[in-house]
């Protein structure tokens, strides 16, 4: 079933997820898009008989959260509180030792700072913000040793759960306030522009989140080989998704950071559908949200900062978010232009790029922001003025660069172009 709106322009937009809905592997998912500041895609899919899923359900984005803790950061950086080139230890000086000397706040953020894992398993309560603020989780940090893969493969490491714990760390310590991320966003950013993202939940909030359902990478493959033409349940043909899987155990086979599990009771995914996991905060891979929510604050930062009558960022720390995207490979495989305050930026290819870069970029030219586990979508246009996030509770773990997602985003590009072409 499918609900929602669209308006004059985008109505490709609806068309595609219409068909997208109704024959790739989808339990639960809500679509919304911005254009100049007003909402003109909301939809919202839904199985007939699953349970009940809402525009305004929250669930899960993992790493789509990431560039939520990059405002976060900015903000400080547009109050002279901070600055990216900061030594982190400047701030925290317990963060010296091992290897972390010269950490920047910029190193972090470009997932730089070598502490994609740490060599301890934390407890799920240490991510409780009153925990938080008693350094259970700081003292960890503290105590690890900054650690990189093999000079070939660079210092570009995924922090998939780490930079935001280490982030959130800092933010605390800079904040006059002495805030968590997640009381931050509440405070200035969620609730001025009335968006459903939460990084921690509160009981009102439990009753309001769908589950993550993951499809399992057996059925992925099996559902692979089935031809597009007659209704094919993902993205990616049998022979595509070989060709990536091999790519990346070859970049493995070179060597990982991974020590040890980040959380003591985590077994699996299905460990995030816990609410003990959902009260805490690690803001890179826990944040809770809408597409309505997260569309919302998209189009505050395709406008620079400000969305109607709410100033989330002044223009300087918006501007310094944006600068320096610099190119690297992360873990010798991705490859990204992550810019100093933490956000990737999407480019054109060329016929010389590689595969990966052309899976990663095409269809998202000139957006920034990230993109979650599994499938979810949060992402600007400032160029477009395109607000864009897609929600699904259906991962499809091995569409590795959300390319399901990605299709919306390069119709609604393609329709920002027609209608400002007018």
């Amino acid at each position: 079933m499918i609900n929602g709106t669209t308006a004059a322009g985008f109505e490709p937009v609806q068309q595609l997820f219409e068909k997208q809905m109704h024959t790739l592997a989808e339990e639960n998912a809500q679509l919304c898009i911005y254009h100049r500041g007003q909402k003109v895609v909301d939809l919202c899919y839904s199985k007939a008989d699953g349970p009940i899923f809402k525009p305004d359900s929250l669930v899960n984005v993992f790493s789509s959260g990431k560039s939520l803790e990059a405002i976060a950061i900015a903000s400080l950086v547009g109050k002279g509180l901070l600055n990216y080139e900061t030594r982190v230890e400047d701030v925290w000086p317990e963060y010296r030792g091992g290897g972390k000397e010269n950490t920047r706040v910029a190193d972090v953020m470009r997932h730089e700072a070598g502490l994609a894992n740490f060599d301890t398993a934390i407890d799920v309560d240490d991510l409780l913000p009153e925990n938080i603020k008693a350094n259970r989780l700081g003292n960890i940090i503290e105590k690890q040793e900054q650690h990189f893969r093999s000079p070939e493969v660079g210092r570009r490491e995924y922090h998939a759960m780490t930079r935001g714990w280490i982030v959130n760390e800092v933010f605390r310590r800079v904040d006059p306030a002495g805030r968590t991320i997640g009381e931050y966003l509440a405070e200035e950013i969620s609730g001025p522009l009335d968006a459903d993202v939460m990084v921690g939940l509160n009981a009102e909030q439990l009753q309001r989140v769908s589950k993550i359902t993951p499809l399992s990478i057996g059925r992925h493959i099996l559902a692979s080989l089935r031809p597009k033409a007659l209704g094919r349940r993902v993205l990616h043909s049998f022979l595509q998704l070989m060709v990536r899987l091999l790519k990346i155990l070859l970049a493995v086979r070179k060597g990982s950071s991974l020590r040890t599990p980040p959380v003591r009771e985590m077994r699996g995914i299905g460990f995030f559908n816990d609410n003990r996991m959902r009260r805490g905060e690690t803001p890179s891979a826990n944040t809770h949200a809408s597409a309505r929510g997260l569309a919302r604050i998209a189009a505050m930062m395709a406008a620079g900062g400000h969305l109607d009558s709410v100033n989330c960022l002044s223009t300087p720390a918006w501007q310094e978010l944006h600068k320096d995207p610099m190119p690297a490979t992360m873990g010798g495989l991705l490859p990204t232009r992550f810019t100093q305050g933490g956000v990737d930026q999407f480019l054109p290819c060329t016929d010389a790029s590689s595969r990966f870069t052309k899976a990663l970029n095409e269809g998202r030219e000139g957006f920034y922001g990230w993109m979650g586990l599994g499938g979810s979508i949060f992402q600007w246009h400032p160029d477009a003025k395109l607000g864009f996030a897609f929600v699904p509770t259906s991962l499809h773990l091995l569409d590795f660069f959300n390319e399901r997602g990605k299709l919306f985003q390069e119709m609604a590009l393609e329709c920002a172009k027609r209608l400002d072409a007018r």
